[in-house]
């Protein structure tokens, strides 16, 4: 046994049992974050805007701060990106974390010092948390590969600049950069094809025994290695069995895993977000991710049906109620005040709090009323699969409103690894699915205003061929599944299969 392998499990357990502080006393954690936040920032451009010196209750914070998206930020943003000081947060971000979604534009993220290490300090307790339940120290003893953006950075004025998982890997810690591949140079290649094949190249002789991507991604690098050596992943990497992932609902991408890997894996989901680590997965057995209420983040929480209201619900952790979506908002110390990141959550349990990602606001389908949301349909077609056995690349959900003599219906882009053996009976189990989980699609379709969804197959890799068009190949990017338009919806019609 290794020495790091050896302490590993003893500083596993250390940090383990210091969180249990602050894992099963959350409300007055966020309290605590709470007033140290509103103390800490104002004396801020922000924080003497919206009067942070008289602020003593979360209720007075509500009344003077309200629910802001990246554009109702970004004069103060522009302000940073100019050269000022003291505006969001005390001093000046030491990063802008540059985000784009496939539907928006380019936003600039600020992360301060403090917010920097609460990403690590939470990425780096996943894993030791993992390590301290498991008593699985053989992962430390291999090689670990982060599939992620380029670690090369920019600047906007004077703060360096550059992707999440670029950042991110500046700042790993001592003791793991011996064992992380890919090499630097590898890494900072743009091209994701390309940096793709000479990651395959650089680790087919390694003993890997971790490995972290979004699922596109890491789908991707074990389809490359297959094609190269004929070889399942288990075969290839024999001590391989750990895959951190996150960006996505892996349930879709597993069928396809188990048959890229030959066996199962164990897995820890994280909730990184460029504006804060959120949570971790903190069991093997539980459902949900442990939400990080000691770094650095005040919560906020809106049902997701009340959003557009205009007198809507807004609480703080203390009142939320298991089963219920909610809209997450963000306190931040790095400077976002009542932050709407645009995710839909919901609690799956109390004491400790953990989590379960439903969706993103802005990513729906109701252009009848349906409201139906990306947690329905990804259930839908996971109860669709038990039936039905069937292996799913990726698919996207969007409604079809202009139709010559029929009714209007739902467009499922799926691209299938495997399809089942009766489509037709594989369509209907799925719509019947969506009904039984929304009640108002039910309605729908049972009063003839809808006419049940309708499957268009891509052909392979047709997600992945969309992505590259529009430069958005690897990474963190990644394909919405559900809209409420045809933007992307008309941009796959092109890679559908003619039947």
């Amino acid at each position: 046994m290794s020495v790091k392998s050896f302490l590993s499990l003893p500083f596993a357990n250390y940090v383990v049992l210091k969180n249990k502080k602050w894992k099963y006393n959350a409300v007055n954690t966020q309290k605590r974050i709470f007033e140290t936040l509103v103390k800490s920032a104002k004396n801020t451009q922000f924080g003497k805007d919206h009067g942070f010196e008289k602020i003593t209750s979360y209720s007075e914070f509500k009344k003077k701060v309200p629910v802001r998206n990246y554009e109702d930020l970004s004069k103060y943003i522009e302000k940073i990106k100019s050269g000022k000081k003291n505006v969001l947060w005390p001093n000046t971000p030491i990063y802008f974390c540059k985000t784009s979604g496939t539907t928006s534009g380019v936003k600039y993220i600020p992360i301060s010092k403090e917010s920097m290490t609460n990403h690590i300090t939470a990425a780096r307790d996943s894993i030791l948390n993992y390590i301290s339940k498991t008593k699985n120290t053989s992962i430390v003893k291999g090689k670990m590969i982060f599939l992620q953006g380029s670690p090369k950075l920019s600047k906007t004025g004077d703060i360096l600049t550059g992707r999440l998982s670029g950042i991110v890997a500046h700042h790993v810690p001592n003791y793991l950069t011996k064992n992380r591949l890919p090499s630097f140079e590898t890494n900072c290649i743009d091209d994701w094809e390309n940096k793709v094949d000479l990651i395959v190249d650089e680790t087919l002789s390694e003993n890997m025994t971790l490995i972290s991507g979004i699922p596109p991604w890491v789908q991707m690098y074990f389809e490359k290695i297959k094609e190269k050596t004929g070889k399942q992943i288990k075969d290839v990497f024999p001590n391989f069995n750990l895959f951190i992932y996150g960006g996505v609902n892996y349930r879709p991408y597993k069928g396809v895993f188990e048959k890229l890997i030959g066996r199962k894996v164990s897995g820890i989901e994280l909730y990184p977000a460029s504006e804060g680590f959120i949570a971790y997965q903190d069991s093997q057995e539980r459902e949900g991710m442990l939400l990080c209420v000691n770094h650095g983040i005040y919560y906020e929480f809106i049902p997701s049906d009340e959003f557009f209201n205009e007198n809507r619900t807004r609480i703080s952790l203390e009142d939320v109620k298991i089963g219920v979506n909610y809209v997450l908002i963000l306190n931040t110390n790095a400077g976002l005040w009542g932050y709407n990141i645009g995710d839909t959550i919901k609690f799956v349990n109390i004491n400790p709090y953990r989590i379960v990602v439903t969706g993103r606001i802005k990513h729906f389908t109701s252009a009848f009323g349906e409201h139906v949301i990306s947690e329905e349909i990804e259930k839908s077609l996971e109860n669709t699969i038990e039936k039905y056995p069937c292996r799913i690349n990726e698919f996207h959900v969007a409604p079809k409103v202009n139709t010559e003599n029929e009714l209007p219906y739902h467009e499922w882009f799926v691209e299938f690894e495997n399809e089942a053996e009766n489509m037709n009976d594989f369509s209907n189990k799925l719509d019947s699915n969506l009904q039984g989980l929304n009640s108002y699609y039910n309605d729908l379709i049972t009063g003839n205003i809808l006419q049940p969804l309708k499957i268009t197959k891509l052909k392979k890799n047709a997600f992945r061929e969309y992505m590259n068009s529009i430069g958005k190949l690897g990474g963190q990017n990644k394909v919405p599944r559900l809209a409420n338009d045809r933007k992307i919806a008309d941009e796959l019609s092109n890679y559908k299969i003619n039947e």
